[in-house]
Order: structure tokens, then sequence, then C-alpha cells
């Protein structure tokens, strides 16, 4: 039986990322008017990102947020609403699903989960204290306040090569710490960072600590064969050492693996019927901006089909 209804829409969609916005994008343009919740970290990832190289149609690259904001004024343009509030609890024991914000409230007849992944951390002694004070996971964001001082970047796929890319702009000396013998990136970023004069590689290295007293004076490393540690200076420690789904909402009600939320390939359905997946909470192998709009896209078609064969 149906919940008797307030506020009821035919989507809503949780996250604006690009898996978010192209779904509200395709959504509004099949007359759904959809409702966005776009969450704390509105536009997602690419809001740290500063250029985007490899998304179609922008030959000479496109900064991150510019990219998004684009993105956001082509949904609001086909009558998305979208809100700057994050989903605090969900209910998809029944349809229509219940989603409030706070003490908002909204009933869904499908809902679009798109709600994207955050930075893991080292979790080793000095980090919390120092978060903020030296201790980032966004070069973008925090990269300009290290002018003239050495920088550490922990990682070796993608994400870290141009995190420690961007950092030479400002950094004296910038050294990538990695655990392995190799980089996981891909070699065109290898390629520019070899041949970067001012990053320096530590392979086969954890970090062990980070020191400081009120700001980070040095990062020290464990050599993962010999045990043996080292103390290398820095003003800042980077990490990119991957991302977290945002599923913790959906616990106990969406079948996932590993935190990511399982769907039927390959569409978009989830296992709930009416609940759909997009992007980067379903994504455990590309993870790609273009990947999560293509997704985003299948979600909202989906939904619709969803919602039509429904009679609505």
């Amino acid at each position: 039986m149906e919940r008797s209804v307030a506020d009821e829409r035919n989507v809503v969609i949780l996250g604006s990322g690009p898996a978010g916005l192209t779904a509200a994008l395709y959504a509004a343009r099949a007359n759904l008017r959809p409702l966005v919740l776009k969450g704390v970290d509105a536009g997602g990832q690419l809001m740290l990102t500063t250029e985007v190289e490899n998304f179609p149609g922008f030959p000479d690259a496109i900064l991150g947020p510019d990219l998004m904001e684009r993105m956001e004024k082509q949904a609001g343009r086909f009558e998305a609403e979208l809100l700057h509030q994050a989903a605090t609890r969900v209910d998809l024991s029944g349809r229509p699903f219940g989603v409030w914000a706070g003490d908002e409230e909204w009933r869904a007849r499908t809902l679009i989960v798109a709600t994207g992944a955050s930075a893991k951390w080292l979790g080793v002694p000095g980090e919390d204290r120092l978060r903020g004070r030296g201790v980032s996971s966004c070069a973008t964001c925090d990269g300009f306040f290290f002018r003239g001082e050495p920088l550490v970047v922990v990682g070796g796929g993608d994400s870290a090569v141009e995190e420690a890319i961007f950092l030479t702009r400002f950094a004296t000396k910038v050294t990538v710490v990695h655990r392995r013998g190799e980089l996981r990136a891909s070699k065109i970023m290898q390629d520019r960072a070899f041949a970067n004069e001012k990053i320096d590689f530590v392979w086969n290295t954890v970090v062990d600590e980070v020191l400081g007293d009120g700001a980070v004076q040095a990062v020290r490393v464990k050599d993962v064969t010999s045990g043996a540690t080292t103390d290398i200076p820095s003003a800042g420690m980077f990490v990119a050492i991957g991302h977290t789904p945002n599923t913790s909402l959906f616990e106990g009600q969406l079948e996932m693996a590993e935190g990511f939320i399982v769907v039927e390939e390959p569409t978009t359905r989830t296992s709930v019927p009416g609940a759909f997946g997009a992007g980067d909470v379903v994504d455990v192998i590309y993870r790609q901006a273009i990947t999560a709009a293509g997704m985003g896209c299948k979600a909202a078609m989906d939904a619709e089909r969803f919602l039509e064969a429904e009679g609505h």
C-alpha cells in the first residue's frame, strides 16, 4: 500500500556531481521535474580538480568547477529543482520512498543515488591532529598556501601524480611516497611526472607518522622491506590513496559490495525496485567524470521507464 504524501516527486536525485546532474538533465527533459538534493560537497570531486583535459567537447581543457557549473545551469534550464541540502535519512522500505534533509521531508516515486565518494585517509599518528594545518586531500584547494615550501604526496595512481604535478607550481620540491616499486598512474601522467625536475619518488615506502607542532614540519616514512624510518622535511602532506563511496545512508536498505551499491548491469537498477544508482557510488572500475555522466543518463532513463510502466 502506498503511503500518504505531502510533497511527492517523480524523481529525487541525491548528489550533484557529473552523475547526479546528468540524471537531472535527462529527467528534466523528460518532464519529470526532478528534485536534486545537491549534498554537502555540491559538484562532487570535480570541484577539487583543476584542469579537466579528458571530458569530450573541451579541446583546450576546462576547470573542474567550471564544468560542474555548466552542468548545473544546463539541468536548471530544463526546470530541475536544485536544493543546496544533503539527505540525512532515507526510507526505502515502501514506495513512495521517504527522503529527509533535516526537518524537510519528500516522497519519491523513484530515487537516483549519485552521492559520490570521499577521500580516504591514512590513519597514521598526527594525520587527524594536523588536518587543515598542512594535511590535505586536495592540492587544488590548498596548494597555494605552500609557496616556496617542500611537500609530500602519498599515493601512486593518476590522482596522486596529478596532485604532485600541480603542487610543483608552488612547492620547492614534491616527494611522492608510494608503497610499491612502480606507479599505477597512466603512462601519460607518469611521463609528465618523471620529466618534472621538482618531483622525487620514494618507492616501497609507507607513511609512519606526520610530525609537527601546530603545523606539518616533516613526514616520517618507513621502508616496507627493511623497516627503516626516515623523516622527510615538509610543510604539507597531500593524501591521494583513493576514495570511499558515500553510501552509509543506504546500509541495510540497498544491496552493497564493499560499500559500493550493487546494480543490475547493464542497467542502473538496485536491489530495491524504483531506486537506481549512478557514478562513484556504483563504479569500482572506471571512476571517471564521463562514465559517471553516462551512468547518470542511464539512471534517469531507467527511472523514466519505471514510472511509465507504472502509468505515471
